[in-house]
């Protein structure tokens, strides 16, 4: 069996937020939803959450994805252990994760389990040039790991050493639980150290091993607003890295931030500051351009969108988005359509080869195909309470400065002439008009123009 505990107990006094630490974002995912992830990517057949402060909230977002056990007062990583080994099969594996270390890979967590298959603990390490204040694998003359020194404890000998311990092990269970009983707090911080079961378990006979890992910024741990943008930076460039790999052209991958749940096809070309969250997928030949914020949706071939924002919504193929405009709510949009600058639509679907380039409001609509939008249109869809649904059909003509007042149908062929205000449905093949006749008062506007 493969099983994983991670503890997300701690406060994190150094992020300035009353959110858990573990709960801050990365990519639009709190940190331990990373960490999770990883762990099913690798079929672990249990979880383990070690919660204390925020445990509500952290018990919430993973509710039904692990089982939790509780750390009211934090005595060291030993004691969070200790609290979880209850739930522990006697048979298998057992990775030791943290709740803020997100950039843990799940190839090094199978790396893990598949390294400790003939020892009884593989301890993570990593070689730093300035080790700091992490804990220091001290190995004997034969290079086989002795113990792990935590920085306060260490001898002036033992700061020297480079090879620190990332605090990620792998455990046999079997001797995790026989032997966890056997730390105590004799130390300068009194509190129980996992560190301690290395030595532990070496004077029990059993099989000890240290492996390093490839890169040490996949074990940063997250302590405060800079670490978690250096987490997101290391992240994100491994997304878009991955991306180019598969065809995918960044103008400036280190302006382009994508979300974990977003996916491409090939010859996507994507330019600085855009900002992609959620779930969307771009598909061939797109193009977006600066300034753009797509959430949730799905952009079809050879698309460009230009300083536009596209939520929740479906735009299909060989469309021109922008610039400055929104889609939201829901919205569809048929192929070769223009939707143009200072544009807003929502919950609207809208046919094949429409036109609206600008200044116009299209919201809780029904449009066909090869319709043209003028200048300064609205769908007036709300009367303070309810809204109404517009119904254009297809090869209709909308004038410039029209409000069409909801529920209202214009037919096939229909126009709606500029400037009119239309309550009334419209026929097939039919033209609308609903202004005042033009009357023109000589001398009037100079008068007025006098008296201002």
């Amino acid at each position: 069996m493969r099983n994983a505990i991670v503890l997300a107990a701690g406060k994190g006094t150094r992020m300035k937020s009353t959110l858990p630490k573990v709960m801050h974002k990365i990519l639009g995912q709190p940190m331990i939803g990373h960490v999770i992830t990883h762990l099913k990517e690798v079929n672990t057949d249990k979880n383990i959450m070690v919660v204390g402060h925020g445990a509500e909230m952290i018990q919430e977002y993973l509710k039904d994805q692990v089982s939790f056990a509780l750390q009211l007062e934090q005595k060291g990583t030993g004691h969070a252990v200790m609290q979880a080994i209850d739930q522990l099969d006697p048979n298998g594996d057992t990775v030791l994760l943290y709740g803020d270390c997100p950039c843990v890979q799940s190839e090094t967590i199978e790396w893990l389990f598949e390294s400790n298959k003939d020892f009884d603990l593989t301890v993570l390490t990593a070689f730093f040039f300035d080790p700091a204040k992490y804990g220091r694998i001290v190995r004997d003359k034969k290079q086989r790991v002795k113990k792990i020194v935590e920085f306060k404890d260490c001898s002036k000998s033992e700061l020297n050493i480079k090879e620190i311990n990332t605090g990620i092990y792998c455990f046999k269970n079997e001797k995790l639980i026989k032997h966890i009983k056997e730390l105590n707090d004799n130390n300068a911080q009194n509190e129980y150290y996992i560190t301690d079961l290395v030595e532990i378990f070496i004077n029990n006979e059993l099989k000890v091993q240290a492996i390093s890992v490839k890169d040490n910024d996949e074990v940063m741990g997250i302590n405060d607003r800079q670490d978690l943008l250096n987490a997101q930076r290391w992240i994100q460039k491994r997304i878009n890295n991955a991306w180019i790999d598969q065809g995918v052209t960044f103008i400036n991958p280190l302006g382009t931030y994508i979300s974990l749940e977003t996916t491409f096809e090939e010859d996507v070309v994507l330019y600085p500051n855009i900002y992609l969250e959620g779930k969307n997928h771009i598909k061939r030949g797109t193009t977006i351009l600066p300034g753009s914020f797509i959430i949730n949706s799905t952009i079809g071939e050879n698309v460009k969108v230009d300083s536009s924002r596209i939520t929740d919504s479906i735009v299909g193929n060989n469309v021109n988005i922008g610039p400055y405009s929104h889609l939201r709510g829901h919205t569809e949009i048929g192929d070769g359509t223009r939707i143009g600058n200072f544009v807003e639509m929502k919950n609207a679907k809208i046919g094949k080869n429409t036109r609206c380039a600008h200044l116009t409001y299209v919201g809780d609509a029904e449009v066909g195909e090869d319709v043209n939008f003028g200048c300064g249109v609205v769908t007036v869809n709300y009367d303070g309470k309810n809204k109404f649904l517009t119904k254009i059909g297809d090869h209709a003509f909308i004038g410039s400065n029209v409000n069409m007042i909801a529920p209202v149908t214009i037919g096939t062929n229909a126009v709606l002439a500029a400037g009119s205000t239309i309550d009334h449905d419209v026929p097939d093949n039919d033209m609308g008009i609903a202004r005042e006749r033009q009357v023109n008062k000589p001398g009037l506007g100079l008068k007025y123009i006098q008296k201002k």
